[in-house]
């Protein structure tokens, strides 16, 4: 947190004159409502006032820094002023106070307050600062001494001088794999290529690492998220967030560092979803939201898929058949908690707490499916009700919230303890109980036996294009289309389908490992040396392993690839292959369906996209 980051020259008066603290409080304040931070001034001012009557806040050495958490903050400020002459009251070493500063936070700031008071207090421990700021002759002058010690050369706006900036970074992708790093490492690099000092808190599937301390932040000049799924964002109130995708941090990572380098990157005040008249931005933040919750969803398919493929393998070999019914009715278990697994983290992404309780049963329904007629069957909604469900009830929450707002502040602990959970549950009931399931029910059983009764050509197209989306963008939004398109057809029981996706996200990483082995005269020594590692992502069903070269030469490689595991997806649905999980590659070879045929497949889609992208790529140099 920089002083200057909040205190602009319009907030700061010179030799001034005040016969009281009081006094010196109220033109503050005015200073303060003049720079638009205030939505109340008197009641700002009411609120400060009441922080000093529990305990004066002049610090000694001439300084007093009197603030307030108020709700009549709009959006946190400083303001400084300079007495002439001094003001005598009661401080420490009783010292006369010649120098002013007046802390504003939002009253959902957290902490904010305390963070400016800290990094005043350090700064105001160099003398030598303070008789500057006192013998300053403008205010542009008292706010340049101020960035000037913060940051040395900065200009006199307070704007680091070039190559000083620092700036921290956090990372996410939905599966909290090879994009949360990749996106790591790209900045990192640009980082270092450009001078920029930058610490990178990654989020991937086994937790948070190189976390991101209340002083880093503090410390950054900027903050860069880059993450196609929420992360927590409320320890970065008041600083300037950047927001940006993962995949956009992979391919421009140099631009997303210029981008954080202006000063035009808005301070971030908290609570701002859907909130935005930017529809692309709207887009992309609907799509956070969306993959905050299939990132929370996939470890149930995941494991619930090896634990029946397991159960599977059991039964095959005559193994103990207790072992194989318990693995079966554990898998079965985490697939019906899948739906309100969804719907619970989208609403929690948008509502945040409040909105998992509604985003969960709103899930349930969805799984379960819900009738009012005594006759009907219950029908299941599915994917498309879980949808529903967790983005209703996430934005169902904050819009009780909007309202709650305006209820008087005794009735907060009613409020968010009873009335918003009975109010959500009902109307999140009502709705999918109402509206949701039984058009979707009907949908759904539509689309079910639309695929089961798809044989044939139909089948056969239907296996290759999933298996060619899959090699579309490498872990981005497509691929990941495709990905839970074949997991909800394993649910459906339509193994085919997901050996088809399965097929197609193996095939890319192969075939470019195998066209460096067979065309070495194409690809440079340090894409050669990838062969092995991209054989054996491939092989674990890792699509991100191709990702480096698409996005070098993404008119020859993406093709390729498309190709190649359309071929492989329309192998599978021709030779019957079946993979009863959702991950897992070649290791799980012991339970598929046809495991002959799925090798077969899988061999010839990487050898075509080796061949497609030996004959588009160019013959290098000898010398690369």
């Amino acid at each position: 947190m920089h002083i200057t980051d909040l205190l602009q020259p319009g907030r700061v008066a010179l030799n001034r004159r005040a016969g009281s603290m009081r006094d010196a409080i109220h033109q503050l304040v005015d200073l303060m409502a003049g720079g638009g931070n205030l939505a109340d001034a008197a009641a700002f001012e009411a609120d400060v006032l009441a922080r000093e009557a529990l305990g004066g806040t002049c610090v000694g050495s001439g300084l007093a820094i009197p603030h307030a958490k108020s709700t009549a903050v709009r959006a946190p400020g400083l303001a400084a002023m300079t007495l002439d002459p001094p003001l005598a009251c009661e401080t420490p070493d009783g010292a006369p106070v010649r120098l002013l500063f007046l802390i504003a936070a939002p009253d959902q700031a957290d902490d904010l307050h305390v963070k400016v008071l800290a990094e005043l207090a350090t700064l105001m421990i160099d003398r030598d600062l303070c008789a500057q700021l006192l013998q300053a002759s403008s205010p542009e002058a008292f706010c340049s001494r101020i960035a000037q010690r913060e940051t040395p050369g900065a200009g006199p706006a307070g704007q680091p001088g070039a190559g000083r900036w620092r700036f921290v970074a956090v990372t996410a992708c939905p599966a909290g794999l090879a994009h949360t790093y990749m996106a790591a490492e790209a900045l990192q690099q640009a980082a270092q290529a450009r001078g920029i000092r930058l610490k990178v808190e990654t989020c991937g599937a086994s937790g948070a690492q190189n976390e991101l301390t209340p002083q880093d932040i503090a410390g950054a000049d900027c903050i860069i998220v880059a993450a196609d799924r929420t992360v927590s964002t409320a320890r970065f109130v008041g600083k300037r967030v950047l927001m940006v995708s993962a995949g956009e941090a992979i391919r421009d990572a140099a631009g997303v560092l210029d981008r954080a380098s202006e000063g035009s990157v808005p301070v971030y005040r908290g609570g701002d979803a859907f909130r935005t008249s930017d529809w692309k931005e709207l887009g992309r933040e609907a799509y956070r939201h969306l993959m905050s919750g299939i990132s929370h969803m996939l470890p149930f398919v995941v494991a619930g898929g090896v634990l029946i493929a397991l159960a599977l393998m059991l039964r095959q070999f005559g193994l103990p058949q207790e072992w194989a019914g318990m693995m079966g009715t554990v898998g079965r278990a985490a697939f019906t908690l899948v739906y309100p697994t969804l719907a619970a983290f989208i609403a929690y992404s948008i509502g945040d707490m409040p909105g998992f309780m509604p985003g969960l049963m709103g899930g349930y329904f969805a799984q379960m499916g819900t009738t009012v007629a005594p006759q009907s069957e219950w029908v299941s909604s599915g994917f498309w009700g879980a949808l529903a469900a967790g983005f209703g009830a996430g934005l169902l929450i904050r819009l009780l919230n909007w309202v709650g707002k305006r209820l008087p502040a005794a009735l907060d602990q009613i409020r968010a303890s009873l009335l918003t959970p009975v109010l959500s549950l009902l109307c999140v009931g009502a709705v999918m109980v109402f509206f949701v399931n039984p058009p979707l029910g009907r949908f759904n059983l539509w689309l079910m036996e639309l695929l089961e009764g798809m044989q044939g050509g139909s089948r056969l197209a239907l296996g290759t294009v999933l298996g060619a989306l899959m090699a579309t963008d490498y872990g981005g939004p497509v691929n990941k289309a495709a990905y839970l398109t074949g997991t909800l057809a394993l649910v459906d029981n339509q193994f085919d389908l997901m050996a088809s996706v399965m097929l197609g996200g193996m095939v890319p990483p192969v075939g470019i490992a195998v066209s460096c082995l067979l065309f070495p005269g194409r690809y440079t020594g340090a894409e050669r040396r990838t062969a092995p590692q991209n054989l054996l992502m491939g092989a674990s069903f890792v699509t991100e392993g191709a990702l480096s070269f698409a996005l070098r030469d993404p008119l020859r490689v993406v093709p390729a690839c498309m190709l190649g595991s359309g071929l492989a997806g329309y192998l599978a649905v021709l030779l019957r292959c079946g993979c009863p999980a959702p991950h897992g590659g070649i290791f799980l070879i012991a339970v598929i369906q046809n495991p002959l045929g799925f090798l077969l497949a899988w061999a010839a889609g990487s050898f075509l996209t080796a061949v497609v992208l030996g004959a588009l790529k160019r013959p290098l140099a000898r010398n690369q």
